[in-house]
């Protein structure tokens, strides 16, 4: 049997199954960038609401991304916080410009604090009902706890739980997670990774880093 793997832009990957889905394909924000084989599975509602339900706050005038690399897998309920912050540095927070009526002269919008862009690695695993603040960058292999909130950034290969997410385990030993960013098989073309699909699915680092040289 010749492995291919499935087309990374069919929105539905699984046959008979509209309640996960490919999210390269399917979002169409222009600030939502999502990379190959990353899916969102919603049992509940299903994907629809993606945009709208799980991507929070994503004004216009904030002009901050959300970036998703490659193979991540999302759980139901998992949101990303875009923005939202309010002033600190006045009397009120309370954020009068957007509402417009004459309230747009109290302050430009602009000027309400955004701290950066939500970037996410490849190969993550979030859990369900999962948060991410703006601002935050997660590492590829990180695993999100179900009901996670983070606030900080992430590294690689680590596991994240508890509100604020602290990390509570490391995957694997510092040389360890060296060689798998090194090594980076998500970036391999499908074919290499269709090849050696086995090593990606089991711990035998010496050989996954043997045949990466390839």
């Amino acid at each position: 049997m010749t492995i291919t793997g499935p087309d990374p832009m069919c929105i539905y990957p699984i046959k008979n199954d509209n309640k996960l889905v490919f999210l390269k394909p399917f979002v169409k924000a222009k600030n939502i960038i999502v990379g190959d084989y990353t899916y969102f599975d919603d049992r509940r509602y299903g994907p629809e609401r993606f945009e709208e339900y799980n991507v929070l706050y994503n004004y216009d005038f904030s002009k901050v991304k959300l970036v998703i690399g490659k193979f991540c897998a999302i759980a139901a309920e998992t949101r990303f916080i875009m923005t939202g912050d309010h002033k600190l540095d006045a009397i009120s927070t309370y954020p009068f410009p957007i509402f417009g009526h004459g309230w747009e002269n109290a302050f430009n919008v602009y000027d309400l604090p955004v701290k950066g862009d939500i970037v996410v690695g490849n190969d993550v695993w979030f859990g369900y009902d999962s948060l991410v603040m703006n601002g935050v960058s997660i590492g590829n292999g990180a695993i999100i706890a179900a009901k996670a909130v983070v606030v900080k950034d992430v590294p690689a290969y680590s596991i994240v739980a508890g509100n604020p997410a602290k990390v509570v385990k490391m995957r694997f030993d510092d040389k360890t997670i060296e060689r798998l960013q090194k090594i980076a098989w998500w970036d391999w073309k499908i074919e290499k990774i269709n090849k050696y699909l086995k090593l990606i699915c089991h711990l035998d680092v010496d050989q996954l880093e043997l045949v990466s040289h390839e």
